[in-house]
């Protein structure tokens, strides 16, 4: 086995089950940390799926996540980009071939068929599909088999799911090329607060809480919802706002404790790729853990980390098992490094995994949790309905 630093074999030690050893014991309690089902539960149902959403729950995900895109009539649905063809059916569809196009979106090219492109009632005539076969084929036997949704129809479902489970289950919209829809016409965040306000939804500590990776999506929304947050942070680069707006400010910029201390002004949450809290080495294995985490605490903010997956591909080096890349390594060993860290949220593709991490630190019943994160929950009136 390759040789790692001893603080970071530590971190990626898998511990052998909750309260084996001393050390373990005494580990601070982690029941309250969030699991969000990226898309779903996209490592086992084609994303942004109501099977994706309905497995997450049943697995354990708190929250679920759906990307908003808008269509021709201004509706918003749930796809992870505004271009489908990876993700329906759509290129099979001849009465659809023309619609085929290239637009420049957030300043690159891209090719296909986009939902601006159609009405709510012709996508609902589309099927979705496996975003990436290659990787998980055993999802593609569920191509064809389910509709696309709307955001409408995923606070049904959540709503639904939370009385079928008897918790309450958070809904996390992200807003999908905020700037470029404004530019068409499209714009997001006037159809999402007011759906959010339409349901009764719009309360502190209500089941949403809404993401960007561009920080003028949310300064408006918090101009006009009392919901959390979350100020997603890519790994290179810069919101393309900031771009738009001929602010140099990067991501990177947006992660020192200066840049924190101005999210923290309109934003309650940051979501880094976990290789900001937890970077790889050159040859993919696991290098030092900056100070990112405790960074954003110190600055009044709680951090959930992206995208946790099972593969090998997605792994540290040291954590992958075989050959294949697509065959699952150890990734339990990578929700039990970041658990040390004190990430307050993980988004996954595979809730079940991360749910079962989060169980090793579960405190028993009767036991004070130490440094409890306050989940989501209904004890707030809601807003008068619109």
């Amino acid at each position: 086995m390759r040789k790692i630093a001893a603080a970071t074999l530590a971190l990626l030690t898998p511990l052998a089950g909750a309260g084996t050893s001393a050390a373990a014991d005494h580990r601070p309690d982690r029941s309250q940390v969030i699991v969000i089902g990226h898309r779903g539960s996209a490592g086992h149902r084609p994303e942004h799926t109501q099977g994706s959403y309905e497995l997450a729950v049943a697995m354990g995900a708190d929250w679920i996540e759906p990307d908003l895109v808008p269509t021709k009539d201004h509706a918003l649905v749930v796809r992870h980009e505004n271009e489908i063809s990876g993700t329906t059916d759509v290129s099979l569809r001849p009465e659809f071939a023309a619609r085929r196009t290239t637009k420049i979106v957030d300043g690159r090219s891209v090719s296909g068929w986009f939902t601006e492109d159609f009405t709510l009632a012709e996508l609902k005539t589309l099927r979705a599909v496996e975003r990436l076969p290659a990787v998980r084929q055993r999802n593609t036997v569920y191509n064809g088999y389910y509709q696309v949704m709307t955001f409408q129809e995923v606070l049904d479902l959540a709503k639904k799911l939370s009385q079928q489970y008897g918790r309450q289950v958070g809904v996390f919209p992200e807003t999908k090329h905020p700037t470029y829809f404004r530019s068409i016409g499209l714009p997001l965040e006037e159809p999402l607060i007011a759906t959010v306000r339409r349901n009764g939804l719009n309360r502190p500590r209500g089941p949403v809480v809404v993401q960007s990776f561009e920080p003028s999506s949310l300064k408006r929304v918090a101009g006009a919802l009392r919901v959390p947050l979350w100020q997603a942070l890519g790994t290179t680069g810069q919101p393309y706002d900031l771009k738009a707006a001929g602010d140099p400010t990067t991501y990177a910029d947006m992660m020192k404790p200066e840049g924190l201390a101005k999210i923290a002004q309109y934003a309650q949450w940051i979501g880094p790729d976990k290789s900001s809290a937890v970077p790889l080495n050159p040859d993919g294995s696991t290098g030092q853990p900056t100070t990112l985490v405790a960074d954003a605490h110190k600055a009044g903010l709680k951090i959930g980390v992206y995208t946790f997956r099972s593969e090998n591909q997605y792994l540290p080096l040291q954590l992958r098992r075989g050959a294949v890349p697509t065959e699952h390594g150890d990734a339990l060993a990578e929700y039990r490094a970041h658990l040390d860290l004190g990430v307050d949220a993980f988004v996954t593709d595979y809730p079940d995994t991360a749910a079962l991490a989060r169980g090793e630190r579960t405190r028993p019943r009767g036991q004070s949790p130490a440094g409890q994160v306050t989940p989501l929950n209904a004890d707030e009136p809601e807003e008068g309905r619109h």
